[in-house]
């Protein structure tokens, strides 16, 4: 990337610490906050531009149809056009520009596809199987069972498990207390059989590859300290690959499977979206196209004059 003018370079430094210190965002979103909004500002240099009162909405389509002849997707330049609003609106709130050029900035309207989610048959299919797997005792064994159950159960992103404690969990009444995004905190319940997981887990395998280092970690690697997500992903993706005819998803997935089949169950789409930590309910409601996709589907197949 080339190096930014000192007027460009001096606002992008106060503003990842905006990011970090005033919105307290994740270091990932940071930088892909701060890469979306320096690639937008290093083809404004390029037009000329040095000071953030030179940006206009001209500059900015300018830039967003750059990444599009780039073979861009649209999803992309959705997330980068967003990234830019918010920057933009930032330096005119805060007296940096005199103007807020991407209040009128579009975005590429993103296509919506179902996310891709296993039937109730196959996420049970998942779990009897990994259960099998985990006869023998082996606290790893022990560890997936139990991972797989929560994450199934709650819903909960595979950040947010990983991230859980043991005290985070309340066993009597059966609920997990769930740090989300932008340090939300909820609190989401869970079944029997997760519970019974779980319990097997704390009971027998924890013990036994507790390392020093893993502090109050609900789940542990194989090497005995809090596990990795990408540990849980592959673990995941490994696992559903043993259910036949069941589509290739990770932990991602099983979030979309249990809302699917919460809503599908009667569930209302508020719940499902306090559940699941959704600031927006337009996120969830993606959800009920998934179900009435299925009803579609099966309409299809059963009716004689579908």
């Amino acid at each position: 990337m080339d190096e930014l003018p000192e007027t460009f370079a001096a606002a992008l430094a106060a503003y990842e610490r905006h990011l970090v210190s005033e919105r307290d965002l994740t270091p990932h979103t940071v930088r892909a906050y701060l890469g979306d909004v320096a690639g937008m500002l290093g083809h404004a240099a390029r037009l000329g531009h040095t000071e953030l009162d030179h940006l206009d909405l001209r500059t900015l389509r300018s830039w967003l149809a750059n990444q599009q002849t780039r073979g861009r997707a649209r999803t992309t330049l959705a997330r980068r056009a967003t990234a830019v609003r918010v920057f933009t609106a930032w330096a005119h709130r805060t007296g940096r520009a005199a103007q807020d050029p991407g209040a009128t900035l579009g975005s590429p309207k993103q296509a919506r596809p179902l996310p891709a989610a296993l039937s109730p048959g196959e996420a049970r299919s998942l779990l009897e199987a990994a259960a099998v797997r985990a006869d023998d005792g082996s606290p790893v064994g022990l560890r997936d069972v139990a991972v797989l159950e929560l994450l199934y159960a709650t819903g909960i992103r595979v950040g947010e498990l990983c991230s859980l404690d043991v005290d985070d969990l309340d066993r009597h009444r059966r609920v997990v207390r769930v740090l989300g995004k932008g340090r939300k905190e909820r609190t989401v319940p869970y079944g029997v059989p997760a519970d019974e997981a779980v319990g097997r887990w704390l009971a027998v395998g924890r013990p036994a590859l507790i390392a020093s280092g893993a502090g109050g970690a609900l789940f542990l690697g194989a090497r005995g300290r809090r596990v990795d997500q990408r540990v849980v992903r592959a673990m995941v993706h490994a696992r559903v690959a043993d259910v036949p005819h069941a589509p290739d998803l990770g932990p991602h997935g099983l979030r979309h499977s249990a809302a699917t089949h919460l809503l599908e169950g009667g569930a209302d789409l508020r719940t499902v979206q306090e559940l699941l930590g959704h600031a927006s309910l337009a996120t969830t409601q993606i959800y009920t196209h998934v179900s009435s996709e299925r009803l579609r589907s099966a309409y299809r197949l059963a009716h004689p004059r579908a």
